[in-house]
């Protein structure tokens, strides 16, 4: 007995830690705390659901305590056999009436939100003013075509609030899952056909995450699945539709720096073959990311830190931050000063006004 009484303690422990984590989470990133219709509608089954099962199980232990305490052999008494139910008609249509009722309590609102968030007609309008953008996703990163506008952009998601936005989500080289936790459930990404949904942010609850969400890949995909994150950001409609003016009316010309210019000279030479600039793709150009707007975003290869000394490490190594990565080896004739040079000009690719 006292040899088990420490790992007893010790699984308690864990136990009570696993209870209390459980609850925790952060409004970037749980499903627990949505911003909009389809999480809340998420939730409300997940809390249907468990309250369900947390029900039957109550009930269930209830009925089991009392029948070993009711019905146990005490000392001194004869071995006997309580009266069996076997057969009992009331008891038999009991336990198959609840399960029913229990079953339809859980099916009519999961079928009904079920066909409501499938509904993706508006995209088929001919006049529709439905905001669609197309999600592609890689080998490791995303690429978000906003159809309507001509504007393409990895990593970062730009959304309005306060309105639907559908998705047209594939993928290019394998299987992946697209996922916000705050917004809504997963939707496969796949590379043989084009999976529709839609999603929406309340702009009363954004502000709880200072407008800014994490996506992640929600399928294992390969080496650096973990490492597939992408943010979205949220705004009200005005901004939104500014900041598709920057990003159609942007020159994508480097700063006036001597360093930048070089910079840009050695993109053209080495870079252009797999990475865009602008809204018209080069040839082979979604390889990698496109990086109209690469100074703006809030994380380098979805992950690291925006700064200069992060994006050298990334260009010099990337094989040692994303295993797996299509860039790998494509930089390895490029000296100090050349990547110096390639660091500046593609932090110098903003459209957001300072």
């Amino acid at each position: 007995m006292k040899k088990w009484l420490p790992n007893w303690r010790i699984v308690s422990l864990f136990s009570v830690m696993a209870l209390f984590l459980s609850g925790c989470g952060k409004p970037f990133l749980s499903a627990l705390q949505p911003v909009g219709e389809v999480a809340d509608m998420q939730k409300s089954l997940i809390l249907l659901s468990t309250a369900i099962m947390t029900l039957v199980v109550v009930v269930v232990s209830i009925i089991f305590i009392y029948v070993v305490v009711k019905f146990r052999q005490r000392k001194g008494d004869k071995e006997i056999i309580p009266k069996q139910v076997e057969g009992s008609h009331k008891l038999e249509i009991t336990w198959t009436v609840i399960p029913i009722l229990l079953l339809l309590i859980l099916a009519v609102p999961t079928v009904s939100y079920t066909f409501h968030l499938a509904d993706v007609s508006k995209m088929d309008e001919e006049d529709t003013d439905a905001l669609v953008v197309n999600v592609t996703a890689h080998l490791y990163w995303w690429e978000f075509e906003y159809p309507e506008y001509g504007v393409v952009t990895s990593q970062d998601l730009y959304v309005p609030t306060d309105e639907n936005i559908y998705f047209n989500l594939e993928a290019s080289q394998v299987k992946h899952s697209f996922w916000i936790p705050s917004a809504g459930g997963k939707m496969d990404t796949n590379t043989d056909n084009t999976n529709r949904f839609w999603l929406n942010f309340d702009s009363e609850r954004v502000g709880q995450a200072e407008n800014l969400f994490h996506g992640k890949c929600a399928e294992l995909c390969g080496p650096s699945h973990a490492l597939m994150d992408f943010k979205v950001k949220t705004m009200p409609r005005e901004e939104f539709d500014q900041w598709i003016e920057d990003m159609q009316g942007t020159e994508h010309a480097a700063d006036d720096t001597e360093l930048a210019q070089a910079g840009e000279e050695i993109f053209a030479q080495s870079c252009i073959a797999c990475h865009a600039i602008g809204a018209d793709p080069q040839a082979d150009a979604n390889v990698g990311p496109n990086l109209t707007n690469f100074g703006d975003r809030t994380k380098i290869a979805g992950i690291l830190d925006h700064t200069p000394g992060e994006l050298e490490r990334w260009i010099k190594d990337p094989e040692a931050i994303k295993p797996g990565n299509l860039m790998t080896g494509k930089y390895g004739d490029l000296n100090q000063e050349e990547v110096d040079a390639l660091v500046e000009y593609l932090m110098s690719l903003k459209v957001d006004e300072e």
